[in-house]
């Protein structure tokens, strides 16, 4: 008697996001105004080792998908994950050590004015408590990784806006994060400046395999580095793909704007990185308690 042969097939493992928005929404009001919503059921993940840019136009949300990524904002509804752990699900020392997973670039950089670009790049290790030796030797080597180990000692006022975007990259590496969050990384910067900020964020991705999320206006940086797409409108996910498909997509749709680089804004909008918006890091990020 034959017996029927079963045939087993290999289930791939499921490979846990570096971030994931589940029905985010986020909603805020003002005393004797009506309330805004910011998001509204926003869904994406962010794949480990992967770029992903975050794209629309001013006032579609992508400030706040920053926020909420970095646990600057708890959304009204749904649920964001680091690497599988729901950050509305934690708080105190809990939320602390997440939060250490994530590396943030801000969009005026918030390098301290009164320190060098190696104690710049030193303070989230002296917050957790590294020791002297480890200090100094990660932040001379993240120097190096950034090609300003020269500049170790010069404030922020005496470098280029590319050199304090690169150190501002440096410091935002230095406790070996999971995930790195980006707010328009290449504004104010020219081609040129802006081409090495976005080679050393691939370098980032290939070199130490750590997922970027990119919120830009600037189509020619999403299409040069991203992996995928997310393109907000009022607030929700209208397209989210690979880059070269979702930019595509929308051009044919009548949308040639969204893939051309018209949504970057005005010059007279953008703040310069100079000296006088170096200001101080957020509380959060100083925060021992």
């Amino acid at each position: 008697m034959k017996h029927a042969s079963t045939t087993t097939t290999a289930t791939a493992p499921t490979v846990t996001p570096a971030l994931a928005f589940d029905g985010v929404s986020k909603r805020y009001s003002a005393a004797g105004a009506a309330s805004t919503t910011a998001l509204d059921d926003v869904s994406f993940t962010v794949p480990r080792a992967a770029i992903v840019g975050v794209i629309g136009a001013s006032g579609a949300g992508k400030s706040t998908v920053f926020r909420c990524a970095a646990a600057l904002e708890r959304p009204d509804a749904g649920a964001i994950r680091l690497a599988g752990c729901d950050l509305g699900a934690v708080s105190g020392p809990a939320l602390r050590e997440l939060r250490k997973r994530v590396g943030l670039v801000f969009q005026q950089l918030h390098l301290a004015p009164s320190r060098t670009a190696q104690e710049n790049i030193a303070l989230p290790l002296e917050l957790a408590g590294a020791s002297r030796d480890f200090v100094a030797s990660r932040t001379r080597e993240l120097l190096g990784w950034v090609g300003l180990l020269d500049r170790a000692g010069s404030y922020p006022k005496n470098l280029s806006g590319g050199q304090r975007q690169r150190i501002a990259i440096a410091r935002a590496l230095a406790a070996s994060p999971d995930l790195l969050l980006c707010d328009e990384p290449s504004s104010a910067l020219d081609p040129a400046t802006t081409r090495a900020v976005t080679d050393l964020l691939l370098r980032v991705r290939n070199e130490l395999g750590v997922a970027v999320m990119i919120i830009t206006h600037e189509m020619t940086v999403a299409r040069s580095i991203c992996d995928r797409v997310v393109a907000l409108e009022a607030g929700r996910v209208v397209d989210d793909g690979p880059a070269d498909e979702v930019l595509a997509t929308r051009s044919r749709g009548g949308e040639p704007s969204r893939a051309s680089g018209d949504l970057r804004p005005r010059r007279e909008d953008v703040q310069p990185h100079g000296q006088d918006d170096a200001l101080e890091v957020p509380s959060w990020m100083v925060s021992r308690h």
